[in-house]
């Protein structure tokens, strides 16, 4: 058993060495994008200029630092589910325009995104009441059928709160994510547009 631990450690050195050594880009890369991912953090907690940091890099060490900040950037831009989100999405894009040198094509990207989000908090939020009516009213129907079916019947003056019910709790955060998922589909392409942005 010995001598298979040690032919799989050496096979495992011998594929090792045949990558050979890190390029200076692979090396500056794994230096300087969690350095940007830190740079965004601190401006996202308020705590750092995002432009005047980025300005003490290099040109050539830029494109790395600038990868890290847009990544956590982009992380931070969700569904306006409420004002904070709303606050988040808001700094996360401004610091975007920041980083990025097509500031146009940025501003482009953004805009459809508002659209989404406005959509998202309009007509969304409607379908999102007229969903939830709906699953209240069929979890309802569900639970007098099934009391008519072990009781003989609903007593009178029974009142059923279906909202309090784990399983109604369930379904509802399942229809929330089918409903927010055709709004999340579109806002990654967005984000994706925003990557593949100078």
């Amino acid at each position: 058993m010995g001598e298979e631990i040690k032919s799989a450690l050496e096979r495992a050195l011998e594929r090792v060495e045949k990558l050979g050594e890190a390029s200076l880009e692979e090396k500056k890369r794994w230096k300087l994008v969690p350095e940007g991912e830190a740079l965004a953090n601190r401006y996202l907690k308020g705590q750092s200029h995002l432009a005047a940091e980025l300005a003490k890099y290099q040109a050539e060490d830029r494109k790395f630092i600038v990868a890290g900040a847009q990544d956590i950037l982009l992380r931070h831009i969700s569904l306006p589910k409420n004002d904070v989100a709303r606050q988040a999405n808001r700094q996360a894009m401004d610091g975007l325009k920041m980083i990025k040198d097509d500031k146009a094509g940025v501003e482009n990207v953004f805009s459809k995104m508002r659209r989404i989000f406005e959509h998202y908090e309009e007509q969304g939020e409607q379908q999102r009441r007229q969903a939830y009516q709906n699953l209240r009213q069929d979890f309802e129907a569900r639970v007098r059928q099934a009391l008519q079916q072990q009781m003989g019947g609903v007593p009178v003056g029974f009142s059923i709160n279906v909202e309090r019910q784990p399983q109604f709790q369930e379904e509802w955060q399942r229809l929330l994510i089918q409903l927010d998922s055709q709004y999340l589909k579109l806002l990654d392409e967005y984000k994706k547009e925003i990557q593949g942005l100078p």
